[in-house]
């Protein structure tokens, strides 16, 4: 791999990690439907201007249907649950938990397109899974139940958006295979942008949010969706779908290191822990770690 190249997978984790930060900043004055409304809207016309300067406005046109499904599970409903999450939660157990989209990739890959799930594939999504019962089981310790009870929901959101991912992520692989990345990705927003003005404007904060939040929100838009996007898009385009998506195991560590820098978050050993059973897990059912490669039969067929 060239240098340059993992300077761009160390920039896509560090800007993606950042994002639970932006989040984190921005949802508490905004709330979950208006930062999101403003989010998709800023991405769809930062990512516009590029995409017709790219000349791929037709293929928009031409896998419309399949771009708005992605746009709803890709961008709008995942917007709206890891703003709710961010008003509980700390960011660093947000980006953690959000590292739970590899597995959940590779079950519905296993379950809705029949790809191969081996004992060493198995063994990872236990294992990931049991990473995040130890995280969340960690930060309820001690929380009186009112917290307990929005700790649990905040956590279940950050799962049910990863849980979404991995549903578009495999429906993006099925049906958009010929679709320009950057098509799908400016579709999507503008999907989302359409999904979410309505109650990001019925949903307005009655106190107008400080410059500190909308600079959140926008450098969410900006940095996190657009430019990262086109950093992700250049890698895939190099390096191949499988080596790109590796960038996406350093996001927890970027995650916690922000949160823990600028909003004063604490970073404890349950937290550590947790976060490494995760990674294992998610390596082992991604194949990036494989120590065998034994199939169960009766759990393995054709697409």
């Amino acid at each position: 791999m060239k240098r340059s190249d993992a300077g761009s997978m160390l920039s896509v984790a560090a800007i993606w990690g950042a994002s639970y930060l932006f989040i984190r900043v921005g949802a508490p004055e905004f709330g979950a439907a208006a930062m999101g409304g403003v989010r998709a809207v800023a991405a769809a016309g930062l990512l516009l201007p590029l995409l017709l300067w790219r000349g791929q406005l037709g293929a928009l046109r031409k896998h419309w249907r399949g771009i708005g499904f992605v746009g709803v599970t890709n961008a709008a409903l995942p917007f709206l649950l890891f703003n709710f999450a961010a008003l509980t939660i700390p960011a660093g157990l947000s980006s953690i938990l959000s590292a739970t989209t590899p597995l959940f990739a590779a079950l519905i890959g296993a379950i809705w397109l029949g790809e191969r799930l081996t004992l060493t594939r198995m063994a990872g999504l236990s294992l990931g899974f049991g990473g995040v019962v130890l995280l969340v089981a960690g930060k309820l310790h001690f929380l009186p139940q009112h917290d307990m009870l929005r700790t649990v929901l905040a956590s279940l959101a950050c799962l049910a958006a990863t849980l979404l991912y991995g549903i578009s992520g495999n429906f993006s692989k099925r049906y958009l295979a010929e679709a320009p990345p950057l098509a799908v990705a400016t579709g999507s927003q503008m999907v989302a942008a359409v999904l979410l003005i309505g109650p990001a404007l019925a949903l307005w904060p009655a106190e107008p949010p400080s410059a500190k939040a909308w600079g959140a929100v926008l450098a969410l838009a900006a940095l996190c969706t657009t430019f990262a996007y086109v950093l992700f898009f250049g890698l895939i385009a190099r390096l191949g779908a499988s080596k790109a998506m590796s960038a996406l195991f350093l996001i927890p560590a970027f995650g916690v290191l922000w949160g823990c820098l600028f909003l004063g978050e604490t970073f404890s050993l349950q937290m550590g822990l947790s976060c490494l059973v995760i990674l294992a897990g998610c390596a082992l059912t991604t194949g990036l770690v494989e120590p065998s490669r034994w199939t169960v039969p009766f759990l393995t067929r054709r697409a």
